[in-house]
């Protein structure tokens, strides 16, 4: 289900829609289409874009690509799938009851999960915060 969704491997790509999504959650999901736990992930992205599409964009970023190595260190991805969260060009963090807040690290066990992180984190920034947090991520894990 992952080629429904935008794939991104260039950084100029990443800039561009980082800047572009404007009154939008993106989310950006950054790993391998060759992983299983990604395409795990993916396929409830895939099954999610539509419920979220008012208020978010969904995107795919191949960290395999030499281009995209920049924001591989800069979000200090180690482990995959790692998903990163944006609201108008502000990287939007998250209180998931974990020490790293920067990010979700692995796949959500359900869509209605997912989506209840993306509003979450649309209702904290229209309401001018950088980080939100959602119960359900805290006993997610």
């Amino acid at each position: 289900m992952s080629f429904l969704l935008t794939t991104l491997t260039k950084k100029r790509e990443v800039d561009s829609i980082i800047r572009e999504t404007i009154d939008k959650v993106l989310v950006l999901r950054f790993g391998r289409s060759s992983d299983a736990i990604c395409l795990q992930l993916d396929d409830i992205l895939s099954k999610s874009a539509r419920d979220v599409s008012k208020f978010a964009n969904i995107a795919l970023v191949d960290i395999d690509s030499e281009d995209i190595e920049v924001y591989v260190k800069y979000f200090d991805i180690t482990l995959i799938p790692s998903t990163v969260f944006f609201f108008n060009a502000h990287h939007m963090k998250m209180d998931s009851g974990t020490a790293d807040n920067t990010k979700w690290i692995g796949a959500f066990h359900r869509k209605q999960d997912f989506i209840d992180v993306v509003e979450a984190i649309y209702r904290g920034a229209m309401k001018g915060k950088l980080i939100a947090f959602n119960r359900i991520l805290a006993v997610a894990e």
